[in-house]
């Protein structure tokens, strides 16, 4: 359906334009919640999230696609309940300051090329290395550790395909900030992978 004319019905109070919405966009604001606030709240925050754009439908005044606007409600909500809830992460052995870790510089020249190839992984290829559900859990463990918004913005890009146009506005960051923030959380999951690779354990 066009979205001009979805509007249009969800405005008018439509029951199955709403429905259409929540089939379209529900699983995206949901792993959007879950970037920021987690599985605990996730739900309930989506939720809010819908009840806020019922409220404010009305209200949209197409500055942006519909999809953005959605995405943002749902990101307000989930930072609101994050403050809330005054939830502290952090990287704990993984962050910058553990020598050896792809954050700390070492592996980078000053021209930000790598100092050292990357390692090589051992199995038959990339795809069945990361197949192991051994290395999927430490992967898992490892994106709970990362602060939100270099979580959410790596959900948002590499798992959820979205625009960096998308992610600025939904963090409220520029365009130089979210690529740090996904090549970042990229560097602290290769890190992950490397020693996963070479040990065994997260």
């Amino acid at each position: 359906m066009d979205e001009g004319l979805l509007i249009k019905q969800l405005i008018a109070g439509e029951d199955s334009a709403f429905r259409q919405l929540i089939a379209q966009h529900h699983s995206l604001m949901l792993n959007i919640a879950r970037a920021i606030i987690g599985d605990a709240f996730a739900d309930e925050v989506v939720q809010e999230a819908w009840v806020s754009v019922y409220k404010n439908i009305a209200g949209f005044e197409r500055r942006s696609s519909l999809k953005t606007w959605l995405m943002t409600i749902v990101s307000n909500q989930a930072k609101a309940r994050l403050r809330k809830e005054s939830r502290q992460v952090s990287l704990e052995q993984l962050d910058g300051d553990t020598p050896g870790s792809y954050l700390d510089g070492s592996h980078f020249q000053t021209n930000g090329h790598w100092a050292q190839p990357t390692p090589r992984w051992n199995n038959e290829s990339p795809e069945a290395l990361l197949e192991e559900k051994q290395l999927q859990r430490c992967i898992a463990k490892t994106l709970t550790l990362l602060p939100h918004t270099q979580k959410t913005a790596f959900i948002l890009r590499d798992v959820e395909q979205q625009s960096f146009e998308d992610i600025c506005s939904l963090l409220n960051v520029s365009a130089a900030n979210a690529r740090v923030l996904v090549h970042r959380a990229r560097l602290t999951l290769m890190q992950v992978i490397d020693r996963y690779q070479e040990t065994g354990t997260c």
